[in-house]
């Protein structure tokens, strides 16, 4: 008996499904309910349900210890918990912004000491990104302090050529210039983009707080054209604006509620800049971001949680565990838009110490699609997800224990 067993499991570990096997998938499966994870969210190519709003608070609201083992459970099964992406971001056109928003330096509102600039010609933007390149960047960023592209051809012009050449560098290319019409979103599209960045920042009701000159709505309908061109969608939020758990809650459900979820969904703590006014905010604490993260991870299984703007203020230790519940994506470099963050070198020093594995440029998106068609072209082995993942004794459902040799490397 105990032979066909061992048999059984060894099968199961061949069986793809996104970064896992179905010996994991089935165990979130059949633990779904006490996960307070919607059944039919696990292992399908096809869109996911809603969540409720209610549905998303239980799982923020769960004991930490126990959110952490969810939110890494379900990234298991998804993804490569061994792998984090390294991208780099570069603001191309610094400062003079004339939008509101209360927590950023480059708006022309406030008096931050940040001096504006011009849009940064075409040849030192591809010099930063193959320095990227060769340190390990796999994704490039660009930023520019703009809130829309109207009256912006030439310029425009100038970031459609970064993108196609940076592109055939073999990189993944994000852009965040502001609002976009449809017709740019299908331009940034032709030219090659891989991913553009809109954030929500926070929740529906606590968003004219931050910022009046720009509606929630209108960063909805640049997400809907960015989406409807074919260009994945990179859209998350700030923690530490002065929001409260349910604000959190909000940001992350009205996330759930996209025609499909993002494909990356960043987290950045928030750092309060002098001369903002949330220059004197506290800063966040671990325990809020990961948190954040660890529910992010659940609700939005198959997105790339991005740790961004201020990573570089938690432990070692803590960013750690933010990666085993689920970010795995970061910003390296020198810095993000004004922000510092910590160097390639570091962030290379930090895997090797972790076990941890840089993420390849396209990696995510073709594994998972290849995943999930061998999934459904092999279907489920004929025992039921309870029978083969878990045994029961006295009515307690004990923990799986993988059975494989020493050198195994199965995720259980």
């Amino acid at each position: 008996m105990a032979s066909a067993k061992a048999s059984r499991f060894l099968r199961l570990k061949h069986i793809a499904v996104p970064y896992a096997n179905t010996f994991q998938l089935s165990f979130v499966r059949s633990h779904a309910t006490a996960l307070h994870i919607p059944i039919d969210t696990l292992g399908s190519s096809s869109p996911p349900r809603k969540w409720t709003r209610q549905e998303v608070k239980d799982v923020y609201d769960s004991p930490l210890m126990e959110l952490v083992f969810r939110s890494a459970t379900v990234h298991r099964a998804y993804h490569d918990p061994s792998k984090v992406q390294l991208c780099t971001l570069l603001n191309i056109k610094t400062g003079g912004c004339t939008e509101d928003c209360s927590y950023c330096a480059q708006s022309s509102r406030y008096s931050t000491g940040l001096k504006a600039s011009k849009l940064i010609d075409i040849e030192p933007v591809l010099a930063e990104a193959r320095k990227a390149k060769e340190n390990g960047s796999t994704r490039f960023c660009m930023g520019a302090a703009w809130r829309d592209l109207n009256g912006r051809k030439n310029g425009f012009k100038k970031i459609l050529e970064m993108v196609r050449e940076v592109r055939g560098m073999g990189m993944e290319v994000c852009t965040t210039l502001g609002m976009l019409s449809a017709e740019q979103a299908k331009q940034l599209k032709e030219a090659g983009l891989t991913a553009y960045n809109h954030n929500l920042d926070t929740s529906r009701e606590f968003y004219p707080k931050v910022i009046t000159t720009r509606s929630y709505d209108e960063r909805l309908e640049t997400i809907e054209n960015v989406r409807q061109a074919g260009i994945s969608v990179c859209s998350g939020g700030i923690i530490g604006l002065g929001e409260s758990d349910n604000d959190r809650i909000g940001l992350i459900y009205e996330m759930s509620q996209l025609p499909a979820p993002p494909e990356s969904f960043p987290v950045n703590a928030l750092v309060p800049i002098p001369g903002t006014p949330l220059g004197d905010n506290e800063r966040v604490s671990f325990t809020e971001i990961l948190r954040t993260i660890s529910t992010a991870r659940i609700v939005l299984p198959t997105s790339i949680v991005r740790f961004a703007a201020g990573r570089n203020t938690f432990s070692e230790a803590e960013q750690a565990m933010c990666f085993m519940a689920g970010a795995n994506a970061i910003f390296t470099g020198e810095k993000m838009l004004t922000t510092p963050t910590s160097g390639w070198d570091e962030d290379i020093s930090m895997f090797g110490r972790w076990g941890i594995n840089p993420l390849g440029s396209f990696e995510n998106q073709a594994e998972s699609a290849k995943s999930v068609k061998k999934t459904e072209a092999e279907g489920s082995p004929g025992s039921s997800p309870r029978e083969s993942v878990a045994t029961t004794t006295a009515g307690v459902t004990l923990l799986p224990v993988c059975i494989h040799p020493r050198a195994c490397t199965c995720p259980t």
